[in-house]
Parts: C-alpha cells; sequence; structure tokens
C-alpha cells in the first residue's frame, strides 16, 4: 500500500512541495519587485525634490536668521518696548495704503516684531523694533527663503491643485516603495550580514555595488522615512482632510467644552482663514462671533496684556478682528508643543471666547502635533533637525542608486522592468494588497486604477509599447 501510495501521480513528496514553494515565493518576489520598480521610476524624481526641499526647510531658523539678521535683530536693545498699537499706528503713517492684519510678539528682547501686512495688494512681512518703533525691513510674504521651499516641498514650486495633490501622491507610493523595498531586502539567507545590513564595496561600480547602496541604506533608514512621510501627511490635500475629519469624528482632536462660548457654534469660518501662526488641531477650530455694538474696542496692547495673563508662551500672534463682529485672535503654533495655544478675544469685552490648549487636544491630535513638530525638527532641537537632514540626504542616495542599478541591468530599446510573475494567483493576490492600500490612500487607489486601465487598453493592444514595457 506504501508503495503504491508513493507511486501516485498525486502524491506529492517533501522535494515536490519544497520546489513548489520556491516557484510560489519566487512569483511573489516577482511581483513584488515590479510593482516596486515601476513605483521607483515613476516617483523618485518627485521624492528627490521632496528630500532636497524638506531638508532646506529644516534649517529654516538658522538660514532665515543669517540671510535676514538685520531685519530679524534690533540694534540695541531698549529698556522698555513700545506699546504695539504705536508701533502698528507708526508704520502705517510711514507706509500709506499699509493694512496689518497680525503681530507676532517673540521670545527674545533681541528681536523685531514680525507685522504681517498687505500693503497695496501685495502681502508682506514688516519687521519692526519694539523699542523705536522703525522698520528694519520689509519681505514679499511669497519671495522669503522660506516660502519658496515651503512651496517647493508642497507644490514642486509650480502651484496650484494639481502640483499639490502630484506632491500627496509621490509620499504615499513612497510608503509602498519602502513596504516593498523591506520585503525585496529581507535576506533569505538568515546568516548574511553583508547586502543586508552592510554594504559590499569590494566591486565598485558593479550592479552589486549600487544594489547594496540602494538596499542597505534604505533598511537603515526604513523606520525614518515612514515616520517622516506620516507625519508631513496630515497637511495633504486629500488624506489630510481624512485625518482632520477622522479625528474630529472620534472626538480626538479638541473637547467641546474647549469651545466655551457654545456647545455647537454657528460660525462657518474656520480660525485658519482669518489667523497667523495657527496649530494644525486648531485650523478647523470654529470662529465665534463677537457682541457687536461695542462702543470701543480693545486695544493690541490690551489684548497682548490678556495672553500674558492667560499664560500664553511667547512668541505669539494676535490676528485682529475682520468687520464688527469679529474677534481677536491668539495663537502660537509653538516650537514646543505643549506650549500651542489657540484664544478667541471679544474685541469689545476682553471675554474668552474660545480657549484651546495642547492639553485640551485628543489622543489623535497630540501625536499629529507631536508628529508635525518633529517633521519640522523643532521637537527636539539640533539633533531633530540633524535626524531629518539624515534621513533627506538617505532619499536622494537611495534615489540616484536605483538609477544607477537599473542603468546597469536595463536592456537595449526596453525599459528593462522585471518580468510579470507566472503564477497568476500571486499577481491576483498583490494586485487585492496593493488595491486595499489604495483603499486606504485615496490618490493612490486612483492611481492604481489608471494604471490598469492604460496597461490593459493602451500598452498590452500597441506592439511598440508592449515591447518597450516587457522584461
Amino acid at each position: 500500500m506504501n508503495t503504491m501510495t508513493n507511486s501516485s501521480p498525486e502524491a506529492k513528496t517533501p522535494d515536490s512541495r519544497t520546489s513548489s514553494n520556491s516557484k510560489l515565493f519566487a512569483a511573489l518576489y516577482q511581483s513584488v519587485w515590479r510593482w516596486h520598480f515601476y513605483a521607483g521610476v515613476i516617483f523618485a524624481p518627485f521624492l528627490v525634490i521632496l528630500a532636497f526641499s524638506g531638508s532646506m526647510y529644516l534649517f529654516k531658523p538658522q538660514i532665515e536668521g543669517y540671510l535676514y539678521k538685520d531685519m530679524l535683530t534690533v540694534r540695541e536693545v531698549g529698556t522698555a518696548a513700545l506699546p504695539a498699537d504705536e508701533i502698528i499706528a507708526k508704520t502705517m503713517r510711514a507706509y500709506p495704503g499699509t493694512t496689518i492684519s497680525s503681530i507676532t510678539f517673540p521670545d527674545d528682547p533681541q528681536s523685531t516684531l514680525a507685522l504681517a501686512a498687505n500693503r497695496n495688494g501685495t502681502s508682506t512681512i514688516m519687521y519692526a523694533d519694539p523699542y523705536t518703533g522703525h522698520i528694519t525691513g520689509i519681505l514679499n510674504s511669497d519671495e522669503t527663503f522660506s516660502a519658496f521651499f515651503k512651496k517647493m516641498h508642497s507644490e514642486l514650486v509650480i502651484g496650484g491643485t494639481w502640483a499639490n495633490r502630484l506632491v500627496e501622491l509621490a509620499a504615499c507610493w513612497a510608503i509602498i516603495l519602502v513596504l516593498t523595498g523591506l520585503y525585496l531586502w529581507w535576506p533569505r539567507n538568515k546568516s548574511a550580514i553583508w547586502g543586508t545590513i552592510l554594504p559590499r564595496f569590494n566591486k565598485p561600480g558593479s550592479r552589486q555595488f549600487w544594489r547594496d547602496l540602494h538596499a542597505v541604506p534604505a533598511f537603515w533608514l526604513s523606520i525614518c522615512i515612514l515616520i517622516l512621510i506620516a507625519t508631513g501627511l496630515p497637511w495633504s490635500g486629500v488624506l489630510g482632510g481624512q485625518i482632520d475629519r477622522l479625528a474630529n469624528a472620534t472626538n480626538t482632536n479638541y473637547p467641546p467644552y474647549a469651545l466655551s462660548f457654545m456647545a455647537k457654534p454657528e460660525s462657518v469660518t474656520v480660525t485658519k482663514d482669518i489667523a497667523d501662526n495657527v496649530p494644525w488641531a486648531a485650523e478647523n477650530l470654529p470662529v465665534p462671533k463677537s457682541a457687536a455694538g461695542g462702543y470701543m474696542t480693545l486695544s493690541v496692547q490690551d489684548i497682548s496684556a490678556i495672553a500674558d495673563k492667560q499664560q500664553v508662551t511667547l512668541p505669539y500672534t494676535i490676528s485682529m478682528p475682520r468687520g464688527d463682529t469679529g474677534v481677536y485672535t491668539i495663537s502660537t503654533s509653538h516650537t514646543q508643543p505643549g506650549d500651542n495655544a489657540t484664544l478667541h478675544v471679544d474685541p469689545y469685552s476682553g471675554a474668552v471666547l474660545t480657549d484651546v490648549r495642547y492639553t485640551d487636544y485628543g489622543l489623535m491630535a497630540k501625536a499629529i502635533t507631536m508628529g508635525i513638530a518633529l517633521h519640522e525638527g523643532r521637537l527636539f532641537g539640533l539633533a531633530n533637525q540633524l535626524l531629518g537632514l539624515i534621513t533627506c540626504i538617505g532619499v536622494i542616495l537611495i534615489a540616484i542608486s536605483s538609477y544607477f542599478m537599473w542603468r546597469k541591468r536595463k536592456p537595449q530599446g526596453k525599459l528593462g522592468a522585471p518580468g510579470k510573475a507566472k503564477d497568476k494567483r500571486v499577481t491576483i493576490g498583490v494586485l487585492l494588497i496593493m488595491l486595499v492600500l489604495g483603499a486606504l490612500m485615496p490618490l493612490v487607489g486612483l492611481s492604481l486604477i489608471i494604471v490598469l486601465l492604460l496597461d490593459w487598453l493602451i500598452i498590452s493592444r500597441l506592439r511598440p509599447l508592449k515591447h518597450w514595457f516587457s522584461a
């Protein structure tokens, strides 16, 4: 009986099962590699731009402190600062056609005040000596060092919704690149060290050399890259909105009791639309209306005194009321997230209508706020900046090494993409996983549908394209 069973065609020996498993894993590897390859070819250039612009923005305080030193620092520290209203009035007299929308009070006695202003239709930042009231410099808000690299980082300098969505798409695909890359990196030989956690330099210029420069740094930096991407997504146009809605739907942004003026405010205006320097968690905080009809509005200096009384930590920004029912907004997206604050103050009575601090945030909002500070390199000082810089340089190195690795294996007249897996079950399985990721990241899902339609309707039907994309 045993002999007959063993000789049966349906019987599988240990060797045949091992061979079958090997083929399955080979097909899985091939399928994952194919997705990794195409994602890298399409999005690596954008990731290089994001890494470069992000590394520059990380050191915004040091670079702008050097570039605009004469504007940002006073020549001589006086015995007492002038009232803010006097400085504003003096500025508006000296520069006709100027309207001040907010004023930022520094935490350093040697620093100037920053006045956000509209000068004849142009958004500008005016820096004023707090002791003399003299303007030390004027900058176009859209042409500062930080504004340029922020626009490069979020809109590829081009600007507009499409550029912003492209950045978000590249960031989301970068998550898939890291995850698929880790699978490809995973050592099949458990004892392997070289080529997995240490690069091999014994064959300079070879495909192995470039592969190790690609895979090994990517492994070491994978957690940092994923954290950097994840902490930047709350600003994104599509997924960022979902994150904000989730934070509010689960009551993890700010609790209802933080809105002291009413349980469900009727105002449709949100704080980011009327104020500067607003923390992420309070950007969509509803703005209350003041008790219009008061005889006299409080001065900016009065509001500053209220901020000090409420123990709002410097530096903070006071944004001016808009219209008869507008309110003053005291806000600080502080270097130390624990000092974040957003207050709406009635300009007639001085009543604090809204007071939202970091301690009022829900769990999700607190985590995102800390993540944003980490992303911007301000959570733990210079060490945070250097960690971000190393990660950004690593991303650029990974992208460059992948290009040389690709050139080493690219056949003449073809793209050099990995071939399709022969096992259709594996192909469908990996595609389903990709679609799940696409459901979590909507722009990824949309791009997947577009790619599949292009492959089905165009690439597979045109012989030159089919040949170009073949293995």
